[in-house]
């Protein structure tokens, strides 16, 4: 049905892009606003574009997981049984 060797891959991958979109969800966190470094950072153009896509990275996140968790139990079984 699938291979094997491919979803191992598929889930490191996934693994790894959920360590990027989790500090992408971080470093864009309203709650850094009150820290002085992000507010010298607020007044450059590039990181209010990021700032804005806030929602987008938690979104990426979720699929992310999604994807990592339903590959990592359909190549390895379920660890509880």
């Amino acid at each position: 049905m699938f291979d094997p060797l491919l979803a191992g891959k598929l889930v490191y991958v996934f693994g790894i892009l959920n360590l990027l979109s989790l500090s992408l969800v971080f470093f864009s966190c309203r709650c850094l606003v009150g820290h002085r470094f992000v507010e010298g950072m607020l007044k450059q153009p590039w990181y209010r574009w990021y700032y804005a896509r806030h929602c987008v990275f938690w979104y990426i996140f979720f699929a992310s997981v999604l994807f990592h968790s339903v590959l990592a139990i359909t190549a390895f079984g379920n660890p509880l049984f």
